[in-house]
């Protein structure tokens, strides 16, 4: 990966945000993708689109979403401790210890998730998040209402690392990562040229209700859509293979298949893998994606869609860590792919 998209890479990365409160980074997604694209929309739930051939007919939304899982607070007791609930899958025992950023209404703050001492008895082993709280130093309600209220929300106060020039690893990869590889794959068919329509959606909400998913290709009507997110690797010690497939990072993305996958779409994926001699690697998804694809595909008339996602350890917790190759090759992919399209491709599955 070449430096200056790195540095992109991690800015996303660096940057807070939470699924409802996306604007800062999509701010700085925008003024990114602003060089490159023929024309950049925005729609009333906070998705940025940049465009290229917006007069094509056929039309490719390409969606990866910006949000992130956080913390949002639901109490201030007496003493000034924040108590909270979650904002998409936080895990609990991920929590304990961390250092949290509160993004209050009134400013940014620093916080700790305490913990009960061991000494004193520790966590009960069925702990839950309201076992948990959050101590920024305050020592009065009336204090820490000052900076924060019911409402706001906090992430985990952690920088995203390269480890050794091979991986990168941070709190929300799932899925900055995605909104970071659809603005590549805009940048790079602006280059190269293409045929049809390309809309690269920085989508917002996908944690929480995939909105911005569907606010996009509601407004779009794309032709297709293909859904960039993150799957679970299963190549690191205590997972069960046999269960949950063998996914490797450095392996290739991950081609998903299932009811709601578009055959035709994912045979033009595996045939230029297969030109790029890439390695494609594979996860079910027999009813529903759990992406922004489920929410695409329903709208209206319909939208064939496919899921494209990138191996991801450690699902969840502020050290998801991922492959910088199986970033660059998921890249090189959708943009070999999209740019052998003319626009008379038939996704009809019936078709021969």
């Amino acid at each position: 990966m070449e430096k200056a998209n790195q540095e992109f890479l991690l800015e996303l990365l660096h940057t807070p945000s939470p699924s409802s409160n996306e604007m800062e980074i999509q701010k700085k997604w925008i003024n990114y993708v602003k060089d490159f694209a023929d024309e950049i929309r925005t729609d009333n739930a906070g998705n940025a689109i940049g465009i290229l051939n917006p007069d094509a007919p056929f039309k490719i939304l390409l969606a990866g979403h910006c949000d992130e899982i956080a913390l949002v607070l639901n109490r201030i007791d007496d003493n000034g401790f924040l108590h909270f609930d979650k904002m998409g899958g936080i895990n609990p025992k991920a929590a304990v210890g961390m250092k949290v950023t509160v993004l209050g209404y009134n400013g940014r703050t620093t916080g700790v998730i305490g913990v009960n001492a061991q000494h004193h008895g520790g966590l009960k082993n069925d702990f839950g998040l309201d076992d948990l709280f959050i101590d920024c130093g305050y020592k009065t309600k009336e204090e820490a209402e000052e900076e924060v209220q019911i409402g706001d929300l906090a992430v985990y106060k952690t920088e995203p690392e390269i480890l050794k020039n091979r991986y990168v690893s941070g709190r929300g990869l799932d899925n900055r990562t995605g909104s970071f590889i659809v603005a590549e794959v805009l940048k790079r068919l602006s280059e190269k040229g293409c045929s049809v329509g390309v809309y690269a959606a920085s989508t917002v909400n996908e944690e929480t209700n995939m909105g911005g998913a569907y606010f996009a290709a509601a407004g779009i009507e794309p032709t297709m859509a293909i859904a960039c997110d993150v799957t679970f690797a299963t190549d690191y010690p205590g997972v069960n293979k046999n269960k949950h497939g063998d996914v490797r990072l450095e392996n290739g993305p991950v081609l998903a298949k299932g009811a709601p996958i578009n055959i035709k779409i994912n045979k033009l994926l595996e045939k230029t893998a297969k030109k790029l001699n890439m390695n494609v690697q594979y996860e079910l998804t027999p009813r529903m994606t759990g992406t922004d694809a489920d929410k695409m595909r329903l709208t209206g008339r319909g939208v064939p869609v496919s899921l494209v996602s990138l191996p991801l350890r450690y699902m969840h917790s502020p050290v998801e860590t991922a492959s910088l190759k199986d970033i660059d090759e998921e890249i090189e992919l959708l943009v070999t792919m999209i740019a052998e399209m003319n626009g008379n491709e038939s996704l009809n599955p019936l078709d021969d």
